[in-house]
């Protein structure tokens, strides 16, 4: 599939797919698309967030006068903050502010933010789809700053009987709905997602441009086969793990964000990938010889910049290293993808490339809508649902009981 922004390529070879199970794929598939495609436009549907009339739960100008904060601390747990986090750590050159991301139970972070911000002047923004999530609340309670009336906090929650909700109107802080039909690994077009891109300075009406690549018709074919191939993988048991290996470290959180995605959607009924993020060209020297010749049960997904400015050029006078004279970094890592990729095919290991050309809103937000939507197929061409975890609410609700 190919745009400006991106190019997706898929090698992935048939001795680790079955015939049977990609024919009946291939049936099941269109019905599937159509649903999707279809969705986006329905109100109350996860992925009417991609639509342009999507309503949003706020207003811009009552969002503005929050603006002022140089210093934001974002509070959350999962999709209520990965995505955020993906946002800032991608666009981090164009962003003016101070973002710090409360995602664990980190009591050094939360004493750094202590001792070394002005908690006052700083802006706090608190997310939560259940309104309940306990590490949320522990983190927001831990820090002392909810005051009555406290003009310094945003939170969104479900406006439902949860305690954040009820939190927000009890102490007169400002609140932003939460979808309830939107789950958190779905929603980073919703407020989840587009309040702190506004908050950043950022365009969110770029973020959205791309959001609808994927259904039209000239990309439709890499989606297809991408679906059905890592449908077909799954289906066989031969693949266990998803290695996203990163050439452009812009992404990182990207990937940690597509690790909850993936990891939660599909890991039911006795299947799913393990997602790992790897690092390169880093992890050339720990993780690459067992990439290249350990066990055949992992795909991989390489990710890099397209580009043919040149930076940081490096200048030598020692013959010995002559291979390295006149050349960017970026032309480095770029031979280092490059000849990774010539092992991976010598060796019929299976991955796919994507290479970006641009860092800005479209190209994220198209990275974010695909994977969602690839994700979303798979589960029901799997016949799991990818929009809930079961296992994960036993967890939590084991954890209640085992604290009163």
């Amino acid at each position: 599939m190919k745009n400006n922004n991106i190019i997706y390529k898929n090698q992935i070879q048939k001795k680790y797919l079955n015939t049977k199970i990609e024919n009946r794929l291939k049936i099941n598939f269109p019905k599937i698309f159509l649903k999707f495609y279809k969705d986006k436009d329905i109100p109350n549907n996860p992925f009417y967030t991609l639509n342009k009339n999507y309503d949003y739960k706020f207003n811009k100008k009552e969002l503005f006068k929050f603006k002022k904060y140089k210093k934001v601390v974002i509070i959350g747990m999962g999709g209520s903050i990965l995505g955020a986090n993906a946002i800032y750590s991608f666009l981090k050159k164009k962003i003016k502010k101070e973002f710090l991301f409360l995602n664990n139970i980190d009591e050094t972070k939360l004493e750094f933010i202590k001792k070394k911000k002005d908690l006052n002047k700083t802006l706090f923004l608190i997310i939560s789809k259940s309104g309940n999530t306990i590490e949320t609340l522990s983190n927001l309670f831990a820090l002392k700053v909810v005051k009555k009336k406290a003009k310094n906090i945003i939170i969104i929650s479900e406006k439902s009987n949860n305690f954040l909700y009820s939190y927000a109107k009890k102490m007169n802080i400002y609140h932003i709905e939460h979808k309830n039909y939107i789950g958190g690994r779905f929603s980073v077009f919703s407020e989840t997602g587009i309040v702190p891109a506004l908050l950043m300075g950022l365009d969110i009406n770029k973020f959205k441009a791309n959001t609808l690549n994927c259904f039209k018709q000239k990309n439709k074919s890499f989606l297809k086969n991408s679906s059905i191939n890592m449908t077909n993988l799954l289906n066989t048991g031969k693949i266990k793990n998803l290695i996203f290996v990163n050439y452009l470290p812009e992404l990182n959180e990207f990937f940690y964000w597509c690790q909850q995605l993936i990891a939660e959607s599909l890991g039911k009924k006795n299947k799913g990938f393990l997602p790992f993020v790897s690092s390169a060209p880093r992890d050339h020297h720990s993780l690459l010889q067992l990439y290249l010749d350990g066990p055949s049960d992992k795909i991989f997904n390489i990710f890099s910049l397209r580009s043919k400015k040149k930076k940081n050029i490096i200048n030598l006078s020692d013959n010995n290293f002559n291979f390295l004279k006149g050349k960017a970094l970026n032309e480095i890592k770029r031979a280092q993808k490059n000849a990774l990729i010539q092992s991976l095919k010598k060796n019929k290991i299976p991955f796919r490339e994507i290479e970006i050309s641009e860092i800005n809103e479209d190209t994220l937000g198209e990275l974010f809508s695909y994977f969602m939507l690839e994700t979303a197929i798979i589960g029901k061409l799997l016949n799991i649902n990818p929009f809930d975890q079961p296992a994960v609410e036993e967890v939590k609700i084991t954890t209640k009981k085992l604290l009163t």
